[in-house]
C-alpha cells in the first residue's frame, strides 16, 4: 500500500480540468520535491470542503474559542493558482476521512484509493488476504490552511455550469428540460 504522506505540504489544493459539465476533479499535494495528484468526484470535493468547515467549527466551539482556528478563510492564504502540470493521477479516491490532532493543532485529511470492493458488498470473512491494500494520500495542514482549502474547493465546485433559476439543475449548453415547467416554454408562464 503506497502512502503519499505530506506533513505538512507546501501546497494542497482542489482543482478541476475541462469544460463545465465535463470536468475532472483533483486533489493535489506538493512537498519534499514531489507532487501527488488524485482524482475524485465533484460531490466528494464539495463534501470534503463542507466537512472540513464543520470540523473546524466544532473544534472552535468545543474549545470555547481558544483553539487556533480562524472563523473564516484568510485572503492572504488564498491559493487560486492552477494545478501543477503535468497531471499524473496516482489513483481515484474512494473513501475519505478527516481528523483533528489536538497535539499538533492540525487537520488530517486522508483520501483512500477506490477499490472494486467499494462497489460490492463483501463479507469480511471471505476477503482475499493477498489483495494489496489501497493507496492513501495523507495530508496534515493547519486550521488556517484548511479554511483556505475549503474556500477554494467550494469555488471550484461552483465554477461549473450555472443552475437553472427554476429547478436548480445545471444548465447545459445544448439545452435544458426544466422539470418545473413540465415541458412548457418559460415565456408561457403568467403570474
Amino acid at each position: 500500500m503506497p502512502v503519499f504522506d505530506y506533513d505538512p505540504p507546501d501546497r494542497f489544493v482542489a482543482g478541476a480540468v475541462g469544460q463545465p459539465g465535463a470536468r475532472t476533479f483533483f486533489l493535489q499535494a506538493r512537498g519534499q520535491g514531489r507532487v501527488t495528484t488524485v482524482s475524485l468526484e465533484k460531490f466528494q470535493v464539495a463534501v470534503l470542503a463542507d466537512r472540513l468547515d464543520e470540523l473546524l467549527d466544532e473544534v472552535l466551539r468545543r474549545s470555547g474559542g481558544r483553539a487556533p482556528v480562524p472563523a473564516a478563510a484568510s485572503a492572504e492564504l488564498a491559493d487560486m493558482g492552477p494545478l501543477e502540470m503535468p497531471i499524473d493521477e496516482e489513483f481515484r479516491v474512494g473513501t475519505m476521512a478527516l481528523a483533528w490532532d489536538p497535539e499538533t493543532a492540525q487537520v488530517i485529511i486522508e483520501a483512500q484509493e477506490a477499490t472494486a470492493e467499494d462497489d460490492e458488498e463483501e463479507d469480511p470473512l471471505f476477503a482475499d488476504p493477498d489483495r494489496p491494500a489501497p493507496a492513501v494520500l495523507r495530508v496534515r495542514i493547519s486550521p488556517a490552511l484548511a479554511r483556505a482549502f475549503s474556500r477554494r474547493a467550494l469555488d471550484v465546485v461552483a465554477a461549473g455550469r450555472p443552475p437553472c433559476p427554476l429547478c436548480a439543475q445545471p444548465l447545459d449548453a445544448e439545452g435544458h428540460i426544466c422539470v418545473r415547467l413540465n415541458g412548457h416554454h418559460p415565456g408561457g408562464l403568467t403570474a
